[in-house]
């Protein structure tokens, strides 16, 4: 590690726990029947469960650490419409009218996390400051501009084009070729958000068991019982909601899940006048690279915090850092002196098809594979998954009867990421 870029603060935790450490539940017995179980207490199981017990089911829900640990309190704050495929792509495969539908899932998710925020007054920095996403080649804002002008006109959104010489009104930065201006996208304080679910769930009535991981989960009759480390319960559903984290309880949905470490880190305080140069409108950033990063300010714009897909199945934070803050500061050199206070990671849940999935498998309930848009998408598919549980008709998606693909010889190691990202790295290089 190259501890000169390290501040005399540095943690290798977390920024976002800082303001709201790890919540400290109240310890209960493990009940002996509940209607619901849900595996998981982030923004998937909890958004479940608030409907669920909102709408008059006993439901549990099970975490193996604390509540919220995963991804859920670690991501960057983005919110965006989410899904990954465009319009050509989904109708190659599913069809033209099909296609639009699944498209307007995402922007569904995005306005409805919005309205889920200001309706339970969930204080979490949420704001609609649209994303810019750079060209990081000339020949990837020219693919830009032809994608946008055959955009069909319904699902326009106010997208628009920004030319090079505009560029500075967006960042204050060279290294891109011009970009797009997503203006319904937002950001939040991702850890600030989960607690304020956290604390709806709690009171609707969920009961929550962390440091309880769930070892095997066998059908008995018209309902399961789950094992965990302290003793069984008996429920009529389960939910599996750990996208990332999914483990060998649920081999299914882990042969299904490809877990993806992503790595973030935060600078020290700046001068307030730099960061108005760095990012002038407060936008979230994120670039054509396949190799992903994203970047933003603090919600108080007083640091950018930086992430990526820089290592293949590093967990070690401190191993992170040092080529995060290479990334950082070859797009902002403004910042090669600023030294790093925080660095973390987390695994994010990505599919073989680039698509989120949400259904049910011999009985057991999932939604995940949100494939780096983790906050709009398992929030809302968490709640439709809820609703459906709640005996709701508006819990139908468009996704709940999509296949969910695999690949012969995967089990959930991904061992086929270092080539993968190796193709990427030249692919960015050289040939975009």
């Amino acid at each position: 590690m190259n501890t000169s870029i390290l501040a005399p603060d540095y943690k290798d935790s977390p920024y976002w726990w800082d303001r709201t450490p790890r919540p400290v539940l109240d310890e209960i017995e493990l009940p002996e029947k509940v209607e619901v179980a849900i595996i998981g207490s982030g923004y998937t199981g909890l958004h479940a469960a608030l409907q669920t017990a909102r709408n008059g089911r006993e439901t549990l829900v099970l975490e193996a650490q604390e509540a919220g640990w995963g991804g859920s309190s670690r991501n960057g704050g983005q919110v965006s419409t989410s899904i990954k495929l465009n319009l050509t792509e989904l109708s190659r495969r599913f069809g033209p009218e099909k296609a639009r539908v699944i498209l307007q899932e995402g922007v569904n998710a995005l306005e409805w996390v919005g309205r889920f925020v200001r309706e339970e007054g969930i204080d979490c920095d949420f704001a609609q400051v649209g994303r810019f996403n750079g060209a990081h080649t000339p020949r990837q804002f020219q693919r830009m501009k032809s994608h946008l002008e055959q955009r069909p006109e319904d699902f326009d959104s106010g997208v628009y084009l920004v030319p090079p010489a505009e560029q500075s009104g967006e960042i204050g930065s060279n290294c891109y070729h011009g970009g797009l201006v997503y203006p319904h996208h937002a950001s939040l304080d991702p850890a600030r958000y989960h607690q304020g679910l956290l604390d709806r769930a709690l009171a609707s009535g969920v009961k929550i068991k962390d440091r309880c991981a769930v070892s095997r989960i066998e059908r008995q009759g018209n309902g399961f019982l789950l094992y965990t480390d302290s003793g069984t319960v008996q429920a009529k559903d389960v939910v599996v909601g750990t996208s990332g984290y999914t483990g060998s309880v649920t081999p299914w949905q882990k042969r299904r899940v490809i877990p993806i470490g992503s790595y973030i880190i935060a600078t020290e305080e700046l001068e307030e006048s730099l960061v108005d140069q760095l990012i002038p409108k407060n936008r979230v950033i994120t670039d054509t690279r396949k190799l992903v990063v994203y970047y933003r300010a603090s919600p108080d714009r007083k640091r950018i915090l930086f992430g990526g897909r820089v290592s293949l199945n590093e967990t070690d934070p401190n191993k992170s850092v040092a080529p995060l803050h290479s990334g950082l500061i070859r797009i902002f050199p403004q910042l090669a002196s600023t030294k790093v206070t925080h660095s973390w990671m987390g695994f994010v849940g990505y599919t073989f098809d680039h698509m989120p999935h949400t259904g049910a498998r011999d009985g057991v309930h999932y939604a995940m594979g949100y494939c780096g848009s983790g906050i709009s998408l398992s929030s809302y598919f968490g709640a439709k998954l809820g609703q459906k549980l709640a005996g709701l008709p508006e819990g139908r998606t468009s996704f709940d009867d999509l296949p969910f693909p695999t690949r012969p010889m995967y089990s959930g190691n991904p061992w086929f990421l270092a080539p993968s990202i190796l193709y990427y790295q030249l692919r960015d290089r050289f040939f975009s």
